[in-house]
């Protein structure tokens, strides 16, 4: 964050009740594209947010889980009789005493996971088998550790190599063909030039800064649960299922987090660990995760194997593709990584062919991972087509130029929206690829090598349902709700512009209210679809609200608008006014409610699913993007660091800037973690994720923050929506690792197909000082 956005932020005014979070920004002249700080910046940037830890009640408890030492066996044995003996003990849970919980069956990711404590048997390191309950945290601490637990281990595998023998194609964990035309594997034998490579990327894991957390509270009938989570309504639904309650028994509540970069999509066995002690003690209950077991209990991005095959002729022309990817799950889930997602469409081949199978690991259960699939799909499909045009002789960005297409070839459909031309053109200019010269080794800065590599980029732009409620109220303030949750993305500064853009109430005096699931249901924060979900639901609720107050001013007594009709006038600016005049020319819409003797004028609004306003259906619908990164090495010292990234990309409309802006950034930063630094390393002596921490487990930090340049087309799709926004959460991370490993071979000449790019791998480049 720059100082002054941080001034900016504290400046600012503060939140409203509960939690509500009050615009704080000036009024800007155009609502819609405007560069608002974050409204909820003031309270994380004054220590006033509450996360789900930050909750405290009287009588509160505290839960610590044990893990398994060992990656696939039995449990032979629990003592717990010293730990129970401790100062401030109350229970040690496990399987043999734990309240019978059950299996989600409403589908879906969510349905594959075990419920905790199921039996005695482990299948990866860290899996929870007891869980010490006390009165302190340290006490609880305590406890857990002196729990004694004797296992009869079993063979297990943590293997990195995923060339593991597979079942037949069509049954359980594949092979399974995804995609499919023409004849890829005879064009591809007849080729006159071919690409013929495996890449690999590693399991990596999410490090928000905020780890997973639960407060539990059992009031006798009903749960409220706490939660840092990206959906609190698919969270609802899931532990009304696993505690065997009705819905309206659960109530989430999820009113900041530190970010989740998908990690917390889904409720976790945690979260049902608190509930059930909670009900067990009839106190509240507070478990929260140390960095230790965010490593092996809440999910990770699987690690992927992709051989890539690309035929093609002398001048370019793309004959065939062919994507056969695998990747690690756990034992008992079929958690398959999406890594054909872009391939079937980026570019125009008449001969194509994705196919996927799953390989059986002792570890725990993979889960999305921002841009899962499509951002080691693209890995290996970009650094094939740098190959590619490495051997032809090209420059990569004309060859992609070359491969263009307008139409989805595999659903052959019209794109609804593309602009990955104009990305690869504009980021060209920016970033200076015309000075590129593409011999190895050849670009200088003194004694540094300078190395420039380009990738394209995609994510898939969707639409779910939502709810949302807009009041009008007679103070002249406006108040937005929704049962979604803002997992620093920016969704409370979004809704608050979509309710000022519709009302001219300046954004400064509307109150955005998410994060609960007792309101009108919201849509989960993943798949960069939130804000393209939830806001057709808040504009229609906004013209509903707006219905309502027209209403009142053509029956309110002493209206200046009697016996006018709806349809006559219009609200703009705040004020009620005739259609065709100005809004100098109106009273304030307060004024009309307080004439009726009204508290607020309320609308209701819904999504529909993409496609349910358009014709949507009828075309494919995804972002594109391009990103340029330029690598300095220092063979002398074997150092290596992106120095600077140019990233276009074309998203929709863009409704907040700054928002989105810094999203992008983010996910740049992130796309450097992967390209050169993030590998969860599993010991195979005991399957225990030995890097499980900060110290071992390395991030990008401020001093590998390159120089980052953002442009977005700001082009509205028009199937999207009203205002054409699609997510940007994703398509910032898409096409980074492979345009640096684009970047250091250009540089080093060394190929890395291996993430991450490690010094081990540069320090054989023969490229002279």
């Amino acid at each position: 964050m720059l100082f002054s956005e941080f001034l900016d932020f504290i400046q600012a005014d503060k939140a409203g009740p509960n939690g509500h979070i009050q615009a704080s920004t000036a009024e800007p002249t155009a609502v819609i594209g405007a560069s608002l700080s974050r409204v909820d910046g003031p309270l994380k940037t004054t220590g006033s947010a509450r996360y789900a830890s930050d909750y405290n009640f009287p009588g509160m408890v505290y839960a610590v889980p044990v893990g398994a030492t060992i990656a696939s066996g039995k449990i032979r044995s629990i003592d717990t009789s010293s730990a129970e003996k401790m100062p401030g003990v109350l229970i040690i849970l496990h399987h043999d005493n734990f309240d019978h919980v059950y299996r989600n069956a409403s589908g879906g990711r969510n349905s594959e996971q075990r419920p905790p404590f199921e039996d005695d048997t482990v299948y990866y390191w860290g899996q929870y088998v007891a869980l010490a309950i006390a009165e302190t945290f340290a006490q609880a601490q305590a406890a857990a550790a002196a729990v004694k637990i004797a296992y009869t281990p079993e063979e297990f595998s943590v293997a990195t190599d995923l060339s593991d023998p597979m079942p037949a194609i069509g049954a359980p964990g594949g092979p399974k063909i995804l995609s499919h035309r023409g004849d890829p594997e005879a064009v591809f034998a007849s080729a006159p030039v071919k690409i013929d490579y495996t890449y690999t990327t590693p399991a990596e894991t999410h490090n928000p800064m905020e780890m997973h957390a639960t407060v539990a509270v059992f009031d006798g009938k009903k749960f409220t649960l706490y939660e840092s989570s990206q959906g609190v309504m698919n969270h609802l639904n899931v532990m009304a299922q696993v505690l065997g309650v009705p819905k309206e028994n659960v109530e989430v509540i999820s009113r900041f987090i530190g970010s989740g970069f998908g990690g917390k999509l889904f409720p976790w066995p945690h979260s049902a660990l608190a509930a059930v002690a909670a009900r067990r003690l009839n106190r509240p209950v507070k478990l929260t995760l140390s960095r230790k077991m965010m490593f092996a209990n809440v999910g990770h991005r699987p690690r992927t194997q992709q051989r890539m095959r690309l035929g093609a002729t002398p001048d370019g022309k793309l004959l065939s593709l062919s994507q056969d990817y695998r990747n690690h799950t756990s034992i008992n889930d079929d958690i398959r990584e999406n890594c054909g997602e872009a391939t079937p469409f980026l570019y125009s081949t008449a001969n194509l062919q994705v196919s996927s199978a799953l390989v059986r690991r002792n570890i725990g259960t993979p889960t999305p991972m921002r841009g899962p699939g499509a951002v080691p799909g693209l890995f290996a499909l970009e650094s094939a087509m740098d190959e590619l045009a490495i051997k032809l002789q090209k420059d990569p960005v004309q060859l992609r130029l070359s491969l263009d297409t307008l139409t989805d070839e595999e659903k052959n459909k019209p794109f609804s929206s593309r602009h990955l031309k104009e990305c690869l053109e504009v980021g060209s200019k920016k970033f200076g690829w015309e000075k590129r010269t593409p011999a190895v080794g050849s670009m200088r800065k003194g004694d540094l090598i300078l190395g420039w590599g380009v990738a394209a980029a995609s994510w898939s732009a969707g639409r779910g349902v939502s709810e949302a409620s807009v009041s009008l109220n007679s103070d002249g303030s406006a108040r937005v709700s929704s049962g979604s949750q803002d997992p620093g993305t920016g969704t409370y500064t979004v809704i608050a512009q979509i309710v000022s853009d519709k009302t001219g109430i300046p954004v400064t005096r509307i109150q955005a209210v998410l994060g609960s699931s007792s309101l009108p249901p919201g849509p989960t924060s993943g798949g960069s679809t939130a804000t393209a979900t939830i806001i057709p639901a808040v504009a229609e609720a906004a013209v509903n609200a707006i219905k309502v107050v027209l209403t009142t001013a053509g029956s309110a007594k002493g209206s200046p608008f009697l016996g006018k009709q709806p349809a006559d006038l219009a609200m703009s600016s705040g004020r009620v006014h005739l259609k065709g005049q100005t809004p100098d020319s109106g009273v304030p819409f307060q004024d009309i409610l307080k004439l009726a003797n009204l508290a607020s004028a309320n609308g209701e609004g819904k999504t529909g699913g993409y496609g349910s306003d358009t014709d949507g259906k009828n075309f494919s619908s995804h972002s594109f993007g391009a990103q340029f990164v330029e690598v300095e090495w220092d063979p002398g010292i074997c150092h290596l660091r992106v120095s600077r990234v140019v990233s276009v990309v074309d998203a929709g409309r863009i409704i907040n800037t700054k928002t989105a802006r810094n999203q992008m950034a983010g996910a740049v930063v992130m796309g450097i973690g992967m390209g050169l630094l993030e590998s969860t390393t599993y010991d195979p002596r005991n399957g225990h994720p030995i890097n499980d921490n900060f110290a071992d487990y390395i991030v990008p930090t401020s001093a590998d923050h390159p120089e980052i340049d953002i442009t977005f087309l700001d082009i509205p799709d028009p199937m999207i929506g009203e205002y054409g926004a699609r997510g940007i959460g994703e398509i910032g991370l898409a096409g980074m690792a492979p345009a640096i490993t684009a970047a250091v071979y250009h540089a080093t000449g060394i190929r890395v197909r291996d993430l991450p790019v490690r010094v081990e791998d540069l320090i054989t480049a023969q490229v002279a000082i």
